[in-house]
């Protein structure tokens, strides 16, 4: 063959394959993808399409697989008939109108409904939370429901592993449930299984990627949802994993990190929504169905204070067909009269995300937003960072909370009277990807305790000026722009 036509064969060949490649691209990726996530993963193809290629194949698939998502509907399903047989009050009139909406969206979405007659306490102190779920463990007489991102064993937990051996010698049945990836990784990994097997609990890991056993699903979808419900009466939520504050990580360790985090206790009717959550996790996981530890509503505390609470649980992940956080979220932004103040870890917003806080400062809204000024993980902290301008640029005051600490919380307030705290980052992984839960409130007590701790961040922190901004070097700002880019391949 002549060396000439088999060079010219050869690039004929290889551009065919270019171009077929290309045109499968655009037939498949768009396909129930946003915009950006599309033009992202387009572009990497385009531009280098073995990569890109293997790392679609990898992480390309933002639902989990069709028949745990089945089992999701189904379990919804079983929650909509309990919830009917409750014969559950609706949100009164007393509510605003585009309040109602919100919960009746939720509900629509979930098959959780709000409630009335609840309390709620804020712990923003790191030991103290784990304290007071394992003194609330102390009190269990029938069962404790524990489900976390990451658990690990050591000084920081022993006391709450401590509580769950007691609970199980006295014939309290203790389920634990931890994320398969997020929990493995961690130092203590090995002590943490080896304790909950000496303890005597039973366990389970959630997401597990192991795909000689047949379970396999994207591996960065994860189960970031923090949970602890005792006797079906009280529960915890909120953003804080069950592992000492610098997560016993070494390079945590060397840059002297801690976590700040911030957990809600509750008592009353929503706990029964807060235990759905575990019991559906539980089920999909083991398929163990927990019929026999459900609380009925009725029979759950319903407080008759004036400041009891009306709540609503809104679980959301890659198990459900749609976002349900980023739902909530902006509803909530978008019905907001008065101010709107964010905090969350990893704010990558999505275009809708930025539009709706943008949009609030236009109609003259007070909108802040808290989150460390220095970040444990690199490119989401770029990612977010890129941001900064047009949120500044829109009136957005942004506060920095300072090193070594992480501010890990998780929650944000409307107005004087709405909040929202759960395990929920304002992040396209945590909207997509991951499967939280996220706890809406109305009640102005709540509200006013929220404000506290929005203060203590002030008070702790400083404010990112649009003049201090715009003098970062070019550098920084260059690889923002980058990480923003690779922030939308989900």
């Amino acid at each position: 063959m002549d060396p000439a036509f088999g060079a010219n064969l050869g690039w004929t060949l290889g551009a065919l394959v270019v171009l077929a490649i290309n045109v499968v691209a655009l037939i498949v990726i768009p396909r129930g993808r946003k915009p950006t996530a599309a033009m992202s993963w387009l572009l990497l193809i385009f531009l280098l399409p073995v990569v890109g290629i293997v790392l679609f194949l990898l992480i390309g698939n933002v639902k989990l697989p069709k028949k745990r998502r089945a089992e999701q509907t189904r379990v919804d399903g079983i929650i909509r008939a309990a919830v009917d047989r409750a014969g559950l009050d609706a949100p009164t009139d007393d509510e605003p109108r585009w309040f109602r909406r919100v919960v009746q969206q939720n509900q629509a979405l979930t098959a959780l409904p709000a409630t009335t007659g609840n309390e709620a306490t804020l712990y923003g102190d790191y030991q103290a939370s784990i304290d007071a779920m394992a003194a609330a463990i102390d009190e269990a007489q029938h069962h404790v429901h524990v489900e976390f991102y990451i658990v690990g064993f050591d000084d920081t937990t022993r006391g709450f592993f401590a509580a769950m051996e007691r609970a199980v010698a006295r014939g309290v049945t203790v389920r634990v449930l931890l994320d398969y990836i997020a929990s493995r990784k961690v130092t203590v990994s090995d002590a943490t299984v080896a304790e909950l097997d000496r303890i005597g609990v039973t366990w389970a890991y959630m997401l597990p990627v192991q795909p000689l056993k047949g379970k396999y699903q994207r591996p960065d979808l994860r189960n970031h949802r923090k949970i602890v419900v005792v006797d079906g009466r009280v529960g915890f939520l909120g953003s804080q994993n069950l592992i000492d504050r610098t997560y016993d990580a070494p390079k945590n360790i060397k840059r002297g990190l801690k976590w700040q985090e911030l957990v809600t206790r509750v008592t009353g009717p929503t706990v029964a929504a807060i235990d759905a959550v575990f019991q559906s996790d539980w089920l999909i996981e083991t398929g163990e169905e927990l019929t026999a530890e459900r609380v009925p509503v009725g029979q759950l505390d319903r407080s008759a204070s004036p400041d009891a609470l009306l709540c609503q649980v809104v679980p959301s992940g890659p198990g459900y067909e749609t976002e349900n956080n980023l739902r909530l979220f902006l509803s909530l932004i978008h019905g907001a009269t008065e101010k709107v103040i964010l905090t969350s870890p990893y704010f990558v917003p999505d275009e809708a995300m930025v539009y709706a806080i943008t949009t609030a400062c236009q109609r003259g809204l007070e909108v802040q937003l808290f989150v460390s000024e220095i970040g444990d993980q690199g490119l989401v902290y770029h990612a977010q960072r890129s941001y900064y301008t047009a949120l500044l640029e829109a009136g957005v005051r942004i506060f920095l909370y300072p090193p070594p600490f992480i501010l890990h919380s998780k929650h944000f307030s409307i107005d004087d009277d709405i909040a929202v705290i759960g395990s929920s980052n304002m992040d396209i992984r945590s909207f997509s990807l991951n499967s939280e839960v996220s706890l809406l409130v109305r009640g102005a007590s709540f509200v006013a305790a929220m404000r506290e701790v929005e203060q203590g961040y002030r008070d702790a922190g400083r404010e990112l000026t649009l003049e201090e901004w715009r003098r970062e070097p070019a550098k920084a700002t260059f690889l923002d722009g980058v990480a923003r880019l690779t922030s939308a391949l989900n």
